[in-house]
């Protein structure tokens, strides 16, 4: 069998390049596509290890040395956090594309029949996997990013009633609830009425008038003795109750936009 080594250098260049442009994506390093190119074109280097008589724990720890080459290639070094942090998203990026075509491969090349599996003599050639590798990094990182847009506005939440009782919830941070008390400009967060109907039942109500773009409508509010929202106590909120399930997963309760020190 004919083994090309320019194919083998360019492949592996390719597929670095993918890899330390996903990490700057992630992470938003902003670097150069000229630097990328670079850290590509050292980690392309480590295709030559595997013509070297090496054993596999020395390969082993001379690829960790390459990655590491490769990040400060590109990113630069400031301190060992920074670098650390580079070295261990290019890893996890490069388990996560291997994982996805490696399980591609698997559904082409094998059938089964029952229990038993053969190959077909299918798999997916070099070219598929040139034009396969980008889209889904893609859709890793488009991924990635919504996670990390839209867990970071969960919160854990604590809320006291006059009874003592500690409810914990959880909350999510909604920019678009600015309900507030007309009365005294309370602010007020949504809590799922199923969650607190049990605790709720001896406190006073309020009702409270409020309006939307197409109705306006009344919610039945009570006042809570204190809310603690990852360590911060806010008083003087109103707790106003969903009877609709909160479309948002594993939400219980919608934060208010005006409650300082969560924004």
């Amino acid at each position: 069998m004919k083994v090309y080594i320019d194919l083998l250098f360019f492949i592996n260049i390719f597929f670095d390049f993918i890899l330390l442009l996903s990490v700057s994506l992630i992470l938003r390093r902003n670097v150069r596509i000229y630097k990328i190119i670079l850290g590509s074109i050292v980690g392309g280097l480590s295709i030559l290890f595997l013509f070297l008589p090496i054993k596999k724990i020395t390969l082993f720890f001379l690829k960790i040395l390459i990655a590491i080459l490769m990040c400060i290639t590109t990113f630069n070094y400031k301190d060992i956090k920074y670098t650390i942090k580079n070295i261990t998203f290019l890893y996890l990026v490069s388990i996560v594309l291997g994982g996805a075509l490696y399980l591609l491969n698997i559904e082409f090349s094998y059938k089964n029949n029952g229990l038993i599996f053969y190959h077909n003599g299918v798999s997916i050639n070099v070219i598929s996997i040139l034009i396969i590798s980008p889209i889904l990094i893609y859709f890793y990182i488009k991924e990635m990013k919504d996670l990390k847009n839209n867990y970071s506005k969960y919160y854990k939440v604590n809320i006291y009633f006059k009874n003592k009782k500690n409810i914990l919830l959880n909350g999510y941070l909604d920019t678009g609830n600015n309900l507030m008390d007309p009365y005294k400009g309370r602010p007020i967060v949504i809590v799922n009425y199923n969650k607190i109907k049990k605790y709720v039942s001896n406190e006073k109500e309020l009702l409270v008038p409020y309006s939307n773009i197409n109705s306006s409508n009344i919610m039945r509010c009570i006042k809570a003795n204190k809310i603690i929202v990852n360590d911060i106590i806010y008083k003087n909120i109103l707790i106003g109750f969903s009877f609709n399930k909160i479309n948002i997963d594993g939400i219980d309760c919608i934060l208010n936009n005006n409650m300082e020190g969560l924004c």
